[in-house]
């Protein structure tokens, strides 16, 4: 056993750049596919023959068992090895990916979706874990802010990516690609990661908190899901939405009597950590409507063509790339309180300004300024945000914190998706229909902006100047992993 402290990674080493390349890649594989089928849905239904219903699951089953399992991934990370945990769900999103690429028909390419959210659930938390765990202290607000902006352009470049495959060759090489992505991300994280976990972590799978968890997030993630095609009158978005607020309920109390929960309640006892959840699940809200609601408005509403309107939102992501590890280091100089609180501020400023976006809008006159502000109030706001959801915590939790906050900004982008066009007024209205769309859209970036204003007032008032200094943690490390290097020097280290 060695202290965590002990073989800590520096960020500007060699070892440190190999470490974050296997996360960014590792971690975008799942981004880019809960976004890049969108693309190829029509090229999906004429080969498949599938029909609207087999299309929605194409979509729906991979952000089902994603959203479901992603708790799970992180809880199994602490227990038996985060590097472990993270090359089983690459290795496994690779297989599922094969599959889909293979699928002959839309019964299969459903099922092997499925399997894909399973393995994404498995290498997401897990990514950024890997960062908190192996990073020096001093080092990972960096290194969660580069991994914020490189996998901000993985992000952006994947639709463009699939876009063209699906032009070039076929709807299957958007799934295909992953594989040889996924195979170097396994070759480098078995080469220049390193193992760790919380030794003090259960031993056992916590099967009714898994069962209640699952229960709770699938049944709220379809309910809403399908409540925009079904109406909220459904019998079955009704029994969904029960059925996963049941499970929540359940896996709270499940959770709070189990000997070895796989959630520990008492880490939202931590005021950082539970602030830092809240201001997530606002502000991730907020961006699950304005990325849904941006691109759409900017063609039906704007007459922007589909490229055109895919291109609007780089500078942001540009932005991001360029400065949200600069953010990071500056928010760990400084403390979270200030980023956390002007970088919402700004994004609202901006979505203030996306709101009179209309008919006959200029991209550089209307549309970037408001882009160029909102990509400064992301760059400001995403790696103090998840340095700090991760930081509040001892690093033994490094996996569990990582899978809370995944879930929270999924389940926050999910429902925003779902509810914020019959919040704005859509009712039985189109958003392929200029009229009914645009006063619906100016409706929801207004909302956005209040949902950016409200986790700024969240993040003033629960989130501290400094976060407390934890104790170096014990943790494994595998000793067939290469050495690492250490923030003190070799004789202050005990021998």
């Amino acid at each position: 056993m060695t202290a965590a402290g002990d073989t800590l990674i520096r960020y500007h080493s060699a070892r440190g750049r190999w470490v974050l390349l296997a996360t960014v890649l590792g971690s975008s594989l799942a981004f880019i596919d809960a976004t890049v089928v969108n693309i190829a849905l029509p090229s999906i239904g004429s080969s498949l023959g599938a029909d609207a219903a087999g299309l929605q699951w194409t979509v729906n089953g991979y952000a089902l068992s994603l959203a479901s399992l992603i708790l799970l991934g992180g809880s199994l990370g602490d227990r038996y090895g985060r590097k472990r945990v993270f090359m089983i769900g690459v290795g496994w999103f690779a297989a599922a990916s094969l599959l889909c690429g293979l699928a002959p028909s839309i019964e299969l390419l459903i099922g092997a979706r499925v399997l894909q959210g399973i393995g994404g659930a498995l290498l997401t938390p897990g990514a950024l874990a890997i960062l908190e765990a192996s990073f020096a202290r001093d080092d990972r607000a960096r290194a969660i802010g580069a991994w914020s902006g490189l996998g901000g352009i993985g992000g952006a470049l994947g639709p463009f990516l699939g876009g063209w495959l699906v032009e070039a060759g076929s709807w299957r090489y958007i799934f295909l690609i992953n594989v040889p992505v996924a195979l170097l991300v396994l070759l480098v994280a078995a080469r220049h990661v390193p193992e760790s976990r919380n030794p003090a972590a259960a031993r056992h799978f916590d099967i009714a908190g898994i069962v209640t968890g699952a229960i709770g997030l699938g049944g709220l993630t379809y309910g809403f899901t399908a409540w925009p095609a079904r109406g909220p009158g459904d019998p079955v978005v009704l029994l969904s939405l029960a059925v996963g607020v049941a499970g929540l309920v359940a896996f709270v109390l499940v959770e709070r009597r189990s000997p070895q929960p796989m959630v520990p309640l008492e880490i939202f006892r931590h005021r950082a950590f539970a602030g830092a959840n809240l201001v997530t699940l606002l502000v991730y809200a907020a961006n699950g409507g304005v990325f849904f609601l941006f691109v759409i408005n900017l063609q039906v509403v704007a007459g922007f063509s589909p490229l055109a309107a895919g291109t609007a939102m780089l500078p942001a992501t540009v932005l991001m790339l360029l400065l949200s590890a600069r953010s990071g280091a500056l928010g760990q100089r400084i403390g979270p309180r200030i980023p956390m609180t002007a970088g919402p501020l700004i994004c609202a400023v901006a979505l203030l300004m996306m709101a009179m976006i209309g008919a006959g809008a200029s991209y550089l006159t209307d549309v970037l300024p408001a882009v160029i502000i909102l990509g400064l109030g992301l760059s400001a706001l995403v790696a103090p945000l998840t340095a700090t959801a991760l930081g509040s915590l001892d690093d033994a939790h490094a996996g569990i914190a990582s899978g809370v906050n995944n879930a929270v900004a999924r389940a926050a982008g999910l429902l925003s998706v779902a509810i914020l066009p019959l919040a704005a007024g859509l009712g039985a209205g189109s958003l392929t229909v200029a009229d009914q769309l645009h006063p619906v859209y100016r409706n929801a970036m207004l909302i956005c902006a209040g949902l950016m204003v409200v986790g700024a007032a969240l993040a003033f008032v629960l989130i501290p100047n400094r976060l407390a200094e934890h104790p170096p943690s014990p943790s494994f490390c595998d000793p067939c992993s290469p050495p690492v290097l250490s923030r003190e020097p070799a004789e202050s280290r005990p021998v």
